[in-house]
């Protein structure tokens, strides 16, 4: 757990102090567990990719986002159970068959929801990873 040293009160430490007290507490039920924050994490990153590229490949998306192809099978099937994706059949240039994964509007839908809570997320990892740094640079500066 990081320390909370409060030499003065500007807003920013408070904002920051505040970050680190909501990460370092424990977690209760309603709060997702790491597990499900990743994978939430995973398909709003494949919805987001596929708004603006829904003509990529599978293997494409895994490239991009830097995960497993395997991985990006998995989330795009639940995303086509949960109606959040359509999948269209169309010709590549090199004559085969290729598939376009388009966005519903219940996936749009759950993009701009999954983007408010992803936002949330990383605001409060930025706040608290400032504070660690800021710890780190008086443990080096003594």
């Amino acid at each position: 757990m990081l320390p909370c040293v409060a030499r003065s009160s500007t807003r920013e430490e408070r904002v920051s102090r505040g970050a680190v007290a909501l990460l370092n507490r424990p977690t209760p039920r309603s709060f997702m567990s790491s597990r499900a924050a990743l994978k939430e994490d995973m398909r709003f990153r494949v919805l987001r990719f596929l708004e603006e590229n829904p003509q990529a490949s599978q293997r494409e998306i895994a490239r991009a986002l830097g995960v497993s192809l395997g991985g990006v099978n998995y989330c795009l099937r639940a995303l086509v159970e949960k109606g959040h994706v359509k999948i269209r059949n169309f010709r590549a240039a090199d004559n085969k068959l290729r598939y376009a994964y388009l966005l519903t509007p219940k996936g749009i839908a759950e993009k701009t929801r999954l983007a408010g809570r992803f936002l949330a997320r990383k605001m409060a990892e930025y706040e608290a990873l400032k504070v660690e740094i800021e710890a780190l640079k008086r443990e080096v500066d003594d």
